[in-house]
């Protein structure tokens, strides 16, 4: 039994949300953008992100896939064909110059669990009272984190650290990560946009985990959290619990 909840608001300091989350519990796939650009592209790009998406598992059903090799080309070509989509419009208009959108997504199949992501937006794993990160962010400060030119302590508060190097829409092919592992009972699984995890700690997220039971009031509390932290962005957050 697969619990679920989910939550997605502007913040405190933005005039609109620029992020975007869908949920389709019948084929166990839960998918969260956070937008980019100027005017209001933002947040039509991560629409079209998640509405492609969406449509796509829609029209080719997953359980059609029967391999885990098939299902890695699987969600390569429907991240490609959002990427395509949204390359495509941000050409069409100026206004819309430059939008994009990070994207996560992630498909539970009996004990197995995929991960897709582009950006920054991330998916974690809580087990046993500890969170993992299970996808790495595709920025400026992640690359140079990776290459040794800084700390993690220098990386918090680097200027760029919000500057994405990957996004879905910005050029016009797309290269997405691909994670996989096996879910125990007990598992929350956690996607979020970086309007949670720029405001609340780790530690935070993982004592909230722990107090909150059900999936919807633990959504409601991250959200409510990161807005008592200061909300400086949007904030959205699915949350899933493995049965057990």
């Amino acid at each position: 039994m697969i619990s679920v909840g989910f939550k997605t608001d502007k913040g405190n300091m933005r005039s609109g949300n620029e992020d975007s989350l869908f949920v389709m519990p019948e084929q166990q796939l839960y998918i969260v953008a956070d937008g980019v650009g100027g005017h209001n592209s933002g947040e039509l790009a991560s629409r079209m992100a998640v509405g492609y998406i969406a449509q796509y598992v829609s029209l080719h059903p997953i359980s059609a896939i029967t391999s885990k090799r098939d299902l890695r080309k699987y969600f390569l070509e429907c991240i490609q064909g959002a990427n395509e989509l949204i390359y495509s419009k941000s050409l069409e208009e100026e206004c819309n110059n430059g939008m994009a959108t990070t994207t996560v997504l992630c498909y539970l199949d009996a004990e197995d669990c995929y991960v897709v992501n582009v950006g920054d937006s991330r998916a974690y794993l809580i087990r046993e009272g500890v969170m993992r990160q299970l996808t790495e962010d595709h920025t400026l400060v992640q690359d140079m984190l990776r290459s040794g030119l800084l700390t993690k302590e220098e990386a918090q508060t680097h200027p760029d650290r919000n500057m994405i190097t990957r996004a879905i829409g910005g050029e016009s092919a797309i290269e997405p990560d691909f994670y996989r592992f096996e879910t125990c009972p007990g598992d929350v699984i956690l996607l979020c946009t970086d309007g949670l995890y720029g405001e609340v700690p780790a530690d935070r997220i993982l004592e909230l985990a722990a107090d909150t039971f059900s999936m919807h009031k633990l959504a409601k509390a991250l959200v409510d959290e990161a807005n008592q932290a200061g909300g400086k962005d949007n904030i959205s957050v699915v949350c899933i619990r493995i049965g057990g």
